[in-house]
Parts: C-alpha cells; structure tokens; sequence
C-alpha cells in the first residue's frame, strides 16, 4: 500500500515512511524522521528531526512532534522521541525530544489520547492508555504510568511521577510525585481518595478495590513512621498494595498527600 502524501506537504527525501500513510496539506517532515505504517498526518503538522512514530497513528492539526528540548542548557545534541502504536494527538500537541545524548529519548507508548493544546517537555516516559485532558502540561523528565488520566489545565513539575491508574483533577498544581490508584487534586495537590471510577473501567474486582480501600487507611490513616506504614503495606496479600509501597520507597521528590 503507496503512501498518500498532499502535493503541498514537505517531505524530506532522507526521511523514512512506511506504508499506508496519509499525509496532509502543507505537512513538514523533516531529514531525520522514520514513520511506520498506517499513520495519519494532519495538515499543517511538522514532524520533526530525531523523531520516530510507529504504527496505526492519528495526529491532527498543527501538531509539532520532537521539537528541540525547551532547556536553556541545550546544545543541539542529536537526541530523540518515540511515539508508539494507535496513539492520538489532537490539535496543536507538543512533544519534545530529549536535552542530551546520555538521556537521549524522550518516549511515549501505545493507545494514548492527548487532547488539544497539551505539552510533553523534553526526556518524559509515558507509558500506555494515559489521556492527557487540554491544556495539561508535563514539564522535563516527568513519568507516567499506564491508565493515568491527567485532567485540563494540570501542570506537572519537572522530574515529577505519576503513578499507574491515578487521577489528577482540573487545574491542579502538581509539584511531588502524584500516588497510583488515587485522585490527587487541588493547589497544591492533595490526594481526595482513590480513583474509584477509574479502577472499576480498568477492571478492578470487588475484592482488589477492598484490598486498595484498606491499603489507603494503612497509608493515611495514622501518624505512624512512613518506614512502618510501608512494611505493613508490603505485607499485604495484595500486589496493588506492595506495589504502592515500591513506588513510595522510589519516590526522590516525595509525593503529595491527603489533607
């Protein structure tokens, strides 16, 4: 299957595309650029130098994809951005590539919705299934796991971490790491419960959301040392429960908690 490229997009001889893509009027696609197969390419969208797109695609328009890292330390490294399978960008989206060669990637994975006007910075690692509402924004080396859903207007601090299945709520300052499973919302941040909605579309049985109820008292519910409540959590018969723990204990910005 031939590519349909409009007559007006721009594309360099020395990229790299596979098949099936559409391309759409007035489209940049820059030297340095490997697209796989079966993508879309809004009109007006630039894909930039270092980036790398994999299968199935949608990008709307005037997106720009691995734009140079917004770092006033950067010196033109070669540095990349991948983004992976059935994602969908929305209008006006970017995504930064990474600051330096011994970072080098900023990466996004598969199944993802970025609604309009959000912003991945430069060296993010977002997993799979996140929806990013419009206008969040995700600064430098920020992480986030899979199912995480980021409300509009959400701004996230540099080298922050969001956990899998949580939720940050519309317009919240988001400065420390945000907990799995849980809502964190408000200026500050503050953890309000967990994502109870959330776990149930993504399948949680009856029984882990008990597990994940009694491990929210464990965390929350004392002025006990963090070393003990973790403990306790990791003796729990639950995965959720030991793996709320190991985010905790890997947390190097603290994470934001309840009131």
């Amino acid at each position: 299957m031939t590519n349909q490229i409009h007559p007006s997009a721009i594309v360099s001889p020395h990229a790299k595309l596979g098949e099936g893509n559409t391309v759409g009027p007035y489209v940049v696609i820059e030297d340095n650029a490997e697209l796989g197969n079966n993508n879309r390419i809004g009109a007006h969208s630039v894909i930039k130098n270092g980036s790398r797109i994999g299968n199935g695609n949608s990008i709307h328009e005037h997106v720009v994809f691995g734009g140079n890292p917004q770092d006033l330390g950067f010196k033109d490294a070669e540095t990349f951005v991948q983004l992976g399978d059935n994602n969908v960008l929305r209008e006006f989206v970017t995504i930064n590539r990474a600051t330096t060669k011994e970072t080098s990637w900023t990466r996004i994975g598969n199944n993802n919705y970025f609604m309009a006007g959000t912003h991945a910075g430069h060296d993010c690692q977002l997993g799979n299934h996140i929806v990013l509402a419009p206008d969040a924004a995700l600064g430098g080396h920020v992480h986030v796991g899979d199912r995480a859903f980021i409300s509009g207007g959400v701004k996230i601090h540099q080298f922050s971490k969001v956990g899998s299945y949580a939720m940050i709520g519309g317009n919240s300052k988001i400065t420390q790491d945000c907990l799995p499973y849980m809502i964190t919302d408000g200026v500050p941040g503050r953890v309000r419960g967990l994502n109870s909605v959330g776990l149930k579309r993504a399948g949680f049985s009856v029984q882990e959301m008990r597990e994940l109820k009694r491990a929210y008292r464990i965390l929350f519910g004392s002025h006990r040392d963090l070393d003990v409540i973790l403990d306790e959590l990791e003796q729990m018969q639950s995965a959720h429960a030991k793996h709320l723990a190991e985010f905790i204990r890997g947390s190097k910005r603290n994470f934001h908690r309840a009131d």
